[in-house]
Parts: structure tokens; sequence; C-alpha cells
């Protein structure tokens, strides 16, 4: 398969105003339409916009998405348009129909129909104030937010979600897909964190003197902790209990995987 890449640069760059963060990772170095028959045409789109006091992110049918806290006041969307079709002439012309809006607190994505000639998706690393409500919805493509504090809700169809030291009130559910969270401090700062899915295993990293009520569960799976702690009432695929001297909820659990319950390396 043949790939052709862009760059292109949409409204005011965090690149010109010095600020494009050095952990910024997107790019077209991979690609995600590998049938053989079809060219891949790859670009970049990046966009400053202000930040409305909630941002909706929808990629459309496939693509996933990235969120990071950073220090400054407004939100980088970073894009990776992806188009493929039988030349590089269709390819491009497919990615010229593909429209990401960013008004009103929104970004999602919008192109022409998908068939078996065809194909197009988006993807997405957003940067974002640390202080940030948030609503994230994939369909094909996984979820990933870091470092953010707010009314945090996410949904995925096929995709796993990882969630790192996150704070809050977050709550949201992947169907198929497992469930990664990382805990960071002494205690979640915030009312609560509500992760679930459907399909795929569940593990929870946490710090040696964290301190919540815990709840987590399988259906069909093992549920594995790796360090001692008091458990109220049946552990073999259910366990709650207050973890050091207890806090806010976090609650994460799957109908069919396994659960690992680990304490962070030092």
């Amino acid at each position: 398969m043949k790939t052709s890449v862009v760059v292109r640069t949409v409204g005011v760059l965090a690149t010109a105003l010095g600020a494009m963060p050095a952990w910024a990772q997107l790019s077209c170095d991979s690609k995600s339409f590998n049938q053989n028959h079809m060219v891949n045409h790859c670009e970049m789109r990046e966009q400053t916009i202000g930040y409305a006091g909630r941002l909706a992110v929808d990629p459309g049918m496939n693509g996933g998405v990235s969120i990071k806290a950073w220090s400054n006041s407004n939100v980088l969307v970073r894009a990776k348009v992806e188009a493929a079709a039988s030349d590089d002439v269709g390819a491009r012309a497919v990615a010229a129909l593909i429209r990401i809006d960013t008004s009103g607190g929104v970004v999602n994505a919008m192109g022409p129909d998908q068939n078996g000639a065809q194909k197009w998706s988006v993807s997405y690393e957003i940067f974002v104030p640390r202080q940030a409500d948030l609503n994230v919805k994939t369909h094909n493509g996984g979820i990933s937010i870091a470092g953010v504090r707010g009314n945090i809700q996410f949904s995925a169809m096929n995709g796993g979600v990882t969630l790192k030291q996150l704070g809050g009130d977050v709550e949201g559910n992947t169907m198929n897909g497992g469930l990664n969270i990382e805990l960071a401090g002494d205690r979640w700062d915030g009312n609560k964190l509500d992760a679930r899915t459907t399909n795929g295993g569940v593990s929870v990293t946490m710090p040696e003197k964290y301190s919540a009520h815990f709840e987590t569960g399988t259906v069909n799976g093992r549920l594995n902790v790796d360090f001692p702690m008091t458990v109220h009432g049946e552990i073999a695929r259910r366990l709650t209990t207050d973890i050091g001297s207890g806090g806010p909820t976090i609650h994460v659990e799957t109908t069919n995987g396994g659960v690992n319950v680990k304490r962070a390396a030092i």
C-alpha cells in the first residue's frame, strides 16, 4: 500500500506561539487502513481554540481520542485525518471532503459516505486546561484521558479506555475494550470515578498510601489483588472495601474479563 502525507495548519497554531507540547505523539507515521488494493493519504491538522467551559469530542465512525492536560487556558486540537481510495488522487479527494468542526465547544468530524471504494478516519490528540469538563465518544477507536480534573463522561463502542491521574466526577464505559486506570496522589480529588466495560479486562494501579472506598468486580473472569487489604464481603469475583482511611468511591468493573489491582511502582 502506498501512503502520502501532508501537514496542514488551521487557524492560530500552538506551534506558531511556541507552545507545541514536547510530548505530542499523534502523527502520520502509522496508518489505519491496510487493504492492499487501496492507497492511503494522511494529513495532520492543528488548531487552537478557546475553552468554552466544556468540550465534547466525537471523531465519527472511525478514530480514537487522546486528551491531555496542559498549563495553557486554550485548547489545542491536533487531528490525524486519514483517507483511503483506489489511487492517490482519490484518497486526497476523500480527505479534502472531511471537515472538522470546532465551534461551540464541540469537536467532531464530517465526511463522505464510506464504502468498499473509499474509507476515512479522524483521530484526535487534544490538549485542554487542567480544570476541564469533557464528554468524549468513540465508535471504532480508543479513548485516553490524562491529567484532567472536571466533570468527565466517556463512552466507547469498540476500543479500550485509559484514564490517568484524573480527578473530579468521572463516569463512563466501553462495550468492547479494556480499562486501564492509573490513580495518583493519596485520594481521589473529587466526587467519584465510575468506569465499566462489558468485554475486556480491567487494570487498576494505585499509590501505596492511597485512600478510597473501592469497589470492583467481574461476572466472567478472575479478580486479583496483589497487595494486602481489609475486605468486607466476598472477594471471589467482587470486592468492596475502604482502603486506607476511605474516601470518595472508586468503582471499576467488567462483565467478561479479569480484574487486576496493583500498587504503583515506586
